[in-house]
Order: structure tokens, then C-alpha cells, then sequence
């Protein structure tokens, strides 16, 4: 912990936290320092943070006025009411909670986008940049997220998220570097081309082809 009487930061990882605060250091606001810090635990801590999921902002400004902004995940535009039910008929907790059905489509991006937009000071590039550099080279496991992606992989029955979070199935050891080179591609995008970067081009082809062969 450092004192200081100008701003503070927090997250759940320690190299999402020092992120943000260089952020503010170099003229950026708490809004940019928020967004750098939810990008970077998109790549350290997945499942606290990503760019597949979504959120909310609340903002309080010096004046005292607060708002909010909601990107939350939202049902597919052909979400019905009987997607969650097997051949039978009956309600499938399997399709509902691990099936391609399952997925929302992301608000996350577009959050960080409109916030930055709206309130943020610093170069949007700028917020993006650390969370490719820690997805490209890597970062040093800690005991915790070296258990956690190891349950995660165990248990996925997809060939892709074992291939991400395990050595060809063998688990990542507390101390190894874990890099994430397709993730620190898809942030090249969103850094490049802002939410464009991932609701349009290769990125959104890549998530449309997977939904198209999950059924």
C-alpha cells in the first residue's frame, strides 16, 4: 500500500491495480484509470474481469452529481422462450448454463467505449496497451489464479479453453509465466479500431462462425 491524497485505486489483482494507477500518474482520470484496470483483468484474472462478460460504472464527479452506465450482457436478438428446453421438453440446466445458448452478447467493450467517450481524459490507446503487452508476454502465476484456470480447464468441454488455460492439458504450476496470444490479438483490435474492434471485423466473425457451430 502506498498513501497519497489524490487518487486511489484498487482491484482484485495486483498488476491490474499498478496499471490504473500509472494511469492517473500520467494525467488520466478515474474513468480511464477504470477502464485500463478492467482490461487488464481481462487478461489476469478472467474471471473477475473480461471482455466477454459485462457491467456497470457509477461515476461521482467533483461537483458531487453521480450517473451510471449499464453494460451488462444482453439476450441474443433470437433468444426465445423455449431455448432452454431438451428434445423432451423439459427445462435442460446443461443448455442453460453450458451450451452456446447460454452466451449473452457482451457489453463490456462497448461500457468501456461510451465511458471513455463520455468522461474519459487520457489516449484511448493508452488504456489498452497494458493488458496487450501482460496477454503477449505473459505475467508470473499466483497460487490462486493457478488454481483457478486449472478447475476451469479441467472441467470445459471445449478443445479451444483447454488449449488456453492449460499446457496441452497439463495444468500451469504457481510461479510459471502465462501468456494469452489470441486474447492480446483481440485487444490489438479493440485498441485500434475502439468497439469497432470487436463488435465488427475479425473478432465478431470469429465469435458469429463458433455461435453458428454451437447451434
Amino acid at each position: 500500500p502506498k498513501i497519497g491524497s489524490k487518487g486511489a485505486g484498487v482491484a482484485n489483482h495486483t498488476l491490474a491495480t499498478q496499471a490504473g494507477m500509472r494511469i492517473l500518474h500520467r494525467g488520466g482520470n478515474a474513468v480511464d484509470a477504470a477502464c485500463t484496470v478492467g482490461f487488464v483483468l481481462a487478461v489476469t484474472s478472467s474471471s473477475n474481469g473480461n471482455i466477454g462478460g459485462g457491467g456497470f460504472m457509477v461515476i461521482r464527479f467533483p461537483n458531487g452529481q453521480s450517473t451510471a452506465i449499464d453494460f451488462r450482457e444482453k439476450a441474443p436478438l433470437a433468444s426465445d422462450a423455449k431455448m432452454w428446453l431438451d428434445e423432451n421438453g423439459e427445462y435442460s440446466s446443461d443448455i442453460h448454463h453450458r451450451s452456446h445458448k447460454a452466451v449473452g452478447v457482451p457489453g463490456t467493450v462497448a461500457g468501456f467505449d461510451k465511458a471513455h467517450r463520455l468522461y474519459g481524459a487520457a489516449a484511448w490507446a493508452d488504456l489498452v496497451q497494458p493488458a496487450i503487452d501482460l496477454a503477449g508476454e505473459g505475467f508470473e502465476l499466483s497460487e490462486s489464479l493457478a488454481g483457478s484456470i486449472e478447475r476451469f480447464a479441467s472441467r470445459s468441454p471445449y478443445e479451444a479453453t483447454v488449449s488456453v488455460f492449460s499446457k496441452g492439458g497439463t495444468p500451469y504450476q504457481i510461479g510459471e509465466s502465462w501468456s494469452q496470444p489470441d486474447l492480446a490479438r483481440s485487444l490489438e483490435r479493440i485498441r485500434d479500431d475502439r468497439r469497432d474492434g470487436f463488435y465488427r471485423g475479425e473478432t465478431a466473425s470469429l465469435i458469429a462462425e463458433e455461435m453458428r457451430r454451437g447451434g
